[in-house]
């Protein structure tokens, strides 16, 4: 049972870092973006709300170059207003915590137990963002995220929120088949159905063999080949080690539940014309 539990123990993350628990004591395996991913995605969107803001005082001093100073400088004011916390509240809002800096990056804004943000938090966000962004020029900000163990604003400390990364690169896990050493068994071996349990504890350590240690390595292998050794008929002559013998039963698995889903398939699908035609002589409505 040591060796189980080696295997268990391998696939969980007990570091704790960056784990966020909900109020159902559930672990959520998230990713809070960076400090230098953060500082991108809000230099972008600073940028297109400075953007629109200088198109918007440019419009009203064309438009309204012969109204009183005082009302112009009214709109200008609302201008300010409009593009610095009605635009970043709304954009956040609609679309979920994201905005075009954050798309570009790949990060969203979600609240601390992981649940999607609400007009409140978008609203306290926007409104700390023209203090901490725009009038200290992103100095206050940047301070804060990098005192900050998840590169948080003083806008996210007020408002409960992070910034989450959603951008993971893919990863294709190998498939191998069977090993060299056993082909000549594999032509004449039958692999009976593997009880769940065991076929996951296979596929798990032959995922995470590689980052054993030699010791828990082999013991596992061992423990395993052992189990699976009664749904296998005959054993390898002369005997293989454990995890060659493991990788061939799990190949050969594979192939006949492939082969079975196969096979289920075609008959389905000679099937289909009987299930789903009408009776003959049976009028279409």
């Amino acid at each position: 049972m040591a060796g189980k539990g080696v295997l268990e123990g391998s696939v969980r993350d007990d570091s704790g870092q960056d784990e966020l628990m909900t109020g159902e004591a559930v672990a959520l395996d998230v990713r809070p973006a960076s400090f230098i991913l953060r500082a991108a995605g809000a230099l972008i969107d600073w940028l297109a709300y400075a953007l629109l803001l200088v198109g918007m005082v440019l419009g009203i001093l064309f438009l309204a170059g012969g109204l009183d100073s005082a009302l112009r400088t009214a709109l200008v004011t609302m201008s300010l207003v409009f593009c610095l916390v009605v635009v970043p509240t709304t954009v956040e809002v609609a679309c979920r915590g994201r905005s075009l800096g954050r798309w570009a990056v790949g990060t969203r804004i979600v609240r601390d137990d992981g649940g999607a943000t609400r007009f409140r938090h978008a609203f306290i966000r926007a409104l700390m963002g023209v203090v901490e962004v725009f009038l200290t020029f992103g100095g206050l900000a940047a301070l804060t995220a990098l005192l900050n163990p998840r590169s948080k604003r003083l806008g996210d400390l007020l408002a409960g929120t992070y910034s989450q990364h959603e951008r993971v690169p893919r990863v294709v896990e190998p498939v191998y088949g069977v090993p060299d050493a056993l082909q000549q068994w594999a032509v004449v071996a039958d692999v009976a159905p593997l009880p769940d349990r065991l076929s996951r504890r296979i596929a798990a350590y032959l995922h995470q063999a590689a980052r054993l240690t030699p010791t828990a390595r082999a013991g596992l292998a061992a423990e395993l080949a052992e189990e699976a050794s009664a749904f296998v008929s005959p054993i390898p002559s002369p005997r293989v080690e454990p995890e060659l013998f493991l990788a061939g039963v799990a190949a050969l698995r594979r192939e006949r539940d492939a082969a079975a889903l196969r096979l289920e398939s075609e008959r389905m699908a000679r099937l289909a014309p009987v299930l789903t035609d009408l009776p003959h002589g049976f009028p279409s409505r």
